[in-house]
């Protein structure tokens, strides 16, 4: 019995790789900060964004989590960064990569953390954690 090809592209272009990773989002603010040595962890219990390549949303939790150094990140303008991720299209991975690097531009923290735990589709639940300072973990 001959074995049927599949007509449905399986592979996803450097079009979806790069997807959201250039978009221009909302500036995140920050303000001295007037402590040494303590942590801040944010929770973003409803993140959501949109999956580039079939446009279905992606639904998920977010975890921030740095030191600051000489900044501190302003939360309204975190909550409207975070928020403009609702209709951009963007894999996991990239959005929490792009949070990090976001963040790390914006108050250059001794260290940060960002974890996204997303909702399970197609069976899978999927987890994704970034560093910075990167490679030095």
């Amino acid at each position: 019995m001959a074995e049927k090809k599949s007509t449905r592209k399986s592979e996803y272009g450097e079009k979806e790789a790069r997807a959201g990773l250039d978009a221009r989002l909302p500036e995140i603010h920050t303000f001295p900060n007037q402590f040494p040595d303590y942590e801040i962890t944010i929770e973003v219990p409803e993140y959501t964004s949109v999956c580039p390549k079939t446009g279905l949303p992606d639904f998920g939790k977010l975890t921030i989590w740095y030191i600051p150094n000489k900044k501190v990140i302003e939360l309204k303008s975190l909550k409207m960064y975070i928020l403009a991720y609702r209709n951009l299209g963007i894999f996991y991975e990239n959005a929490v990569n792009r949070i990090l690097e976001d963040i790390v531009r914006a108050c250059r923290p001794k260290k940060a953390f960002v974890r996204g735990e997303f909702t399970p589709r197609g069976g899978l639940r999927s987890t994704v954690e970034a560093r910075y300072p990167r490679g030095r973990w």
